[in-house]
């Protein structure tokens, strides 16, 4: 009995003691740079807004957060990288609608999200805009869906790569609208922005982060954003719902890290990210990028998640895209 009370009394010490180093450990961290992998090419909305945070988390941290753009595959390479890397804290992912979208849009994936990557905090809420290059000649989201009713198959919409918020926006206008237009996807909305303002894609409903500086330049024509609400940065831009009734969908950008990371340096990355999401300067940022901010605890995120995946799949089959 003596035995057994000792036993107990020396687990319960270890258990305190166990707390005691993951909280020290937490406090120091990180002791080096700490790698952000970005599963979109550099220019994107994921890799704008990903940099805006991780200079500011670099600055409260001390230690660089380094960007690692991982293109492809509709950001499932960038992901298997994170799900692949060691879960000590310096891999951490920037994880967005699209894995709610792919969870279901891919027949087969070599991970599954939801237990595989450990969510740490909420970033931001976008809507997409759908735009078109000058060269098209429709001012209006009506005139397009005259414009490709007159010519079926013969205009083309590009995406950030299959599984994107541009995609399934595209996707969902096609049937609501009633259109056939084709999909031309890229390695993320950089390359596709390039050739859309150089009228080789004619339409794209990219996030308004990527896109909204060459709309005010006048490289890109907006027609109409994906919101049931108007864009504050975009106001003399209208609904897409204007015109198609029912029509609506909007992007989100939050962080992950590895499964099995330890949960006190998880917390803290959730303090410090919620900490910037207050900062006026962060937020003067994403508010110029027609971003709201999105801060959740990790919790609260985990449930994000996992309800955006139950909303995505139905998007997905209603709209009947599917990737092999």
């Amino acid at each position: 009995m003596i035995r057994r009370i000792r036993f107990l009394a020396l687990s319960f010490l270890c258990c305190l003691v166990g707390i005691g180093v993951g909280a020290a450990a937490a406090q120091d961290y990180p002791t080096r740079p700490v790698r952000w992998i970005v599963a979109f090419a550099a220019g994107g909305p994921t890799d704008i807004l990903a940099r805006i945070m991780g200079q500011y988390l670099s600055e409260r941290l001390g230690q660089q957060l380094v960007i690692d753009n991982r293109p492809g595959a509709g950001g499932n390479i960038g992901t298997q990288a994170a799900v692949n890397a060691s879960p000590d804290g310096y891999t951490i992912l920037m994880v967005a609608h699209v894995h709610a979208i792919n969870a279901t849009l891919y027949q087969k994936l070599p991970f599954n999200f939801l237990a595989d990557i450990a969510p740490i905090a909420g970033l931001v809420r976008v809507p997409n805009v759908m735009e078109v290059t000058p060269s098209l000649p429709v001012k209006t989201v009506g005139e397009f869906i005259a414009h490709a009713k007159a010519n079926p198959g013969k205009i083309s919409y590009a995406s950030a790569g299959n599984g994107t918020s541009a995609h399934l926006a595209a996707e969902l206008f096609k049937v609501m609208a009633g259109v056939d237009i084709l999909h031309v996807p890229y390695r993320g909305s950089g390359p596709a922005l390039h050739d859309l303002m150089s009228g080789q894609v004619h339409v794209m409903f990219d996030t308004v982060p990527s896109s909204i500086e060459h709309i005010k330049a006048g490289k890109l024509r907006a027609l109409g954003v994906t919101s049931a609400t108007r864009s504050d940065v975009l106001p003399d831009v209208p609904t897409i719902a204007d015109t198609v009734p029912g029509y609506e969908l909007s992007a989100w950008f939050g962080v992950g890290a590895p499964r099995d990371t330890p949960p006190e340096i998880i917390q803290r990355l959730n303090r410090e990210i919620t900490v910037g999401l207050a900062d006026p300067k962060i937020k003067a940022r994403f508010a110029d990028l027609g971003a709201a901010p999105m801060p959740m605890s990790v919790a609260e995120f985990r449930k994000f998640v996992v309800d955006e995946t139950e909303k995505w799949a139905k998007v997905v089959k209603f709209s009947g895209a599917k990737v092999d």
